[in-house]
């Protein structure tokens, strides 16, 4: 089989290199190679695989080279674009291997890959505001409820105002960053409204837009489209529109701080 795979690169090769060489009544003969001579021109014919010879006031040069340049150039931009993407795969190869294979969170900071810990997200109801851990499934709450985390600051902080975000994701719900509201003590991460009939989950939360790059079928990259102003985020896994008792919501918070570096 690779000698064969061989064969047939080498075909393609030599094919390649072939090109036409046009006479001035549009015609053309597909040549390997040809010269110039005083008064005529001296070409290896493909076809008949064997030197021929035409006077030179037959042959159209000009339409020759011509077509032979362009091809060239195109040639050229190919294996540009083909180095290109072979480059930048391999780049994508050394990027999936540094992400560890258990479900997560994960950012490169320098040389080191680190990851964000999961949260653990609370629901506090409007009215008595009594706090009750969001569990999966998530506790039905009739009318609204607030979903916050405990303290004012996550605990780590992410390089740059674009971070690069890694998940390795164990099922296929929705998830986005989000920019958390700044409350005495917690930050907001979402208002859960449940709908009273029929028990439906949605959220209220301030999304970010951003890029979302699948790498593997269980690994996603995620970048925001713009930067990030220094504050409170979260990168937010959820179900919405379905049962409230079958739905979920799992956080993993980050901060960006005021003066980081641009990520590339």
């Amino acid at each position: 089989m690779r000698v064969l795979l061989a064969m047939l690169a080498l075909c393609g090769a030599l094919w390649a290199d072939n090109f036409r060489l046009y006479l001035k009544d549009g015609t053309w003969h597909m040549v390997r190679e040809y010269q110039k001579l005083e008064d005529r021109v001296r070409y290896y014919s493909t076809e008949r695989s064997e030197w021929e010879e035409l006077p030179l006031d037959l042959v159209d040069l000009k339409k020759t080279e011509g077509e032979r340049t362009t091809r060239l150039e195109a040639e050229k931009k190919q294996a540009a674009v083909d180095d290109a993407e072979e480059k930048f795969e391999r780049a994508v190869q050394r990027e999936i291997a540094r992400v560890p294979e258990d479900a997560g969170v994960y950012f490169v900071d320098g040389s080191e890959m680190k990851e964000i810990k999961r949260a653990e997200l609370k629901s506090v109801t409007d009215r008595k505001r009594t706090a009750l851990r969001i569990i999966v499934p998530v506790p039905v709450v009739a009318g609204k409820a607030s979903l916050e985390l405990p303290g004012e600051h996550a605990a780590m902080t992410v390089p740059g105002e674009r971070p690069n975000l890694y998940f390795r994701i164990d099922s296929t719900q929705r998830f986005t960053i989000v920019r958390m509201r700044p409350k005495k003590g917690v930050r907001v991460v979402a208002v859960m409204q449940v709908e009273p009939m029929a028990k439906l989950a949605f959220f209220d939360m301030d999304a970010v837009d951003v890029f979302r790059q699948q790498l593997r079928d269980n690994l996603y990259k995620v970048w925001p489209t713009k930067p990030l102003a220094a504050g409170e985020y979260a990168l937010v896994q959820y179900s919405e529109g379905e049962a409230a008792d079958s739905g979920e919501m799992l956080v993993w918070d980050f901060r960006v701080a005021a003066g980081e570096a641009k990520s590339q």
